[in-house]
């Protein structure tokens, strides 16, 4: 009589342990583009001087406004076919094509003026000082450190400085 309920026992809880499995799958294959089979969210960059960003994924879409800023980060939230939804430093969102976004890696400076320093430490010198909406190259981010390069300077700024890059990301 006490192997019935402690079996009883053991199958309610298994059930749920199988649920919950089966639904962290589901939320895995979630962060993974549906197109391409990367990550989603991701962060490309523009790579022309005017990107259309449509309403939806088409051309039968109409156009919302239109990005004016080459090398411009951009984060990817979705695919559909060659389209991507694409979410900018403010959070507006809108459709553009595939073809106008490159996997070169651009970061935008944010908040304040920031210094550019010649290593990765708050003591190193400075390089140069950034002000808020400047674009910079990502080089490679470790810890709370990213390497950037700016109109021909390279350098080092806090990631909380930059937009473009995701806080548990590493880039080397």
């Amino acid at each position: 009589m006490f192997l019935k309920p402690l079996s009883l026992i053991l199958a309610l809880l298994i059930v749920p342990t199988s649920l919950l499995a089966g639904l962290n799958t589901a939320a895995r294959a979630e962060t993974v583009g549906s197109v391409t089979g990367l990550p989603i969210p991701r962060y490309v960059t523009l790579q022309a001087e005017e990107v259309n960003v449509r309403t939806g994924p088409g051309v039968r879409y109409p156009v919302d406004w239109v990005f004016v800023r080459e090398n411009m980060p951009v984060e990817i939230v979705s695919e559909f076919e060659n389209w991507r939804k694409v979410r900018d430093f403010e959070g507006t969102e809108g459709w553009v094509h595939q073809s106008m976004l490159s996997g070169r890696r651009s970061v935008l400076v944010i908040g304040r003026n920031r210094t550019l320093r010649r290593e990765s430490a708050d003591s190193s010198p400075a390089v140069a000082h950034l002000e808020p909406g400047v674009i910079a190259w990502l080089e490679s981010c470790a810890q709370e450190w990213c390497e950037i390069e700016v109109s021909g300077l390279s350098g080092w700024v806090h990631r909380s400085a930059i937009w473009g890059i995701r806080v548990d990301e590493s880039l080397r």
